[in-house]
């Protein structure tokens, strides 16, 4: 009961709702900016040889680094600001899109291809109508997972910075002491990423599966 007090306080003065439309700003626009790179860095990789054999390794390993190593990096080159927090998104989750458009292109049935080509699709042609069709489902895993990596690493950002946002109405939870507030900012980070799941990658996975007949009769 006292956390749902809390959360009523915080909806009340509005502090909730300015912290939840500031932490949703960086997070469009490192998401943004995440897909952007990832996209290109995973079509890169998959279609020269040699990046393949060089980059992938350092991609994964990239991958594997914890957002919360890259924020003292993106202080010192930016500031204690909103570009070194949207910096900390992006690179937090731009290697997990290039891995799944990487797998997923890598991963496509052969079959796919050798029908392609019998019928003259080459090149863009026969990545726009095969290669990029049947790595949406890989794509959009590796894109709700980017997802998670962007939340983790805002949270860590806002944390560490003084400026709006749901992880500093967390931190001043913690400083006060006030276990009611953490367990509040907790709860609407748990709605948000539930509400994004169901409403945006949900309807997506159900459109691609839909399209590809892979719905359960």
């Amino acid at each position: 009961m006292d956390v749902l007090k809390t959360l009523a306080g915080l909806i009340g003065d509005n502090s909730l709702g300015i912290a939840v439309l500031a932490s949703a700003k960086r997070i469009f626009i490192g998401y943004l900016l995440s897909m952007a790179l990832g996209i290109v860095i995973g079509l890169l990789v998959v279609r020269f040889k040699y990046l393949d054999e060089n980059l992938s390794p350092l991609i994964l390993g990239m991958q594997t680094l914890p957002s919360i190593c890259w924020l003292p990096f993106a202080i010192l080159w930016y500031g204690l600001n909103e570009s070194a927090i949207i910096f900390v998104i992006a690179i937090g989750s731009t290697f997990a899109v290039a891995m799944s458009i990487e797998s997923g292109i890598k991963n496509i049935n052969p079959l796919y291809l050798r029908a392609a080509k019998t019928m003259g699709a080459k090149g863009f042609t026969s990545y726009r109508y095969v290669t990029i069709p049947a790595s949406l489902p890989s794509l959009i895993s590796g894109l709700k997972q980017g997802w998670s990596f962007a939340w983790r690493a805002l949270m860590a950002g806002e944390m560490m910075s003084a400026t709006k946002g749901l992880g500093q109405v967390l931190m001043v939870g913690r400083d006060l002491a006030d276990i009611s507030q953490v367990m509040a900012v907790m709860l609407v980070i748990i709605i948000l990423g539930v509400a994004v799941d169901k409403l945006i990658f949900g309807r997506l996975e159900n459109n691609v599966r839909q399209r590809w007949g892979l719905n359960k009769a």
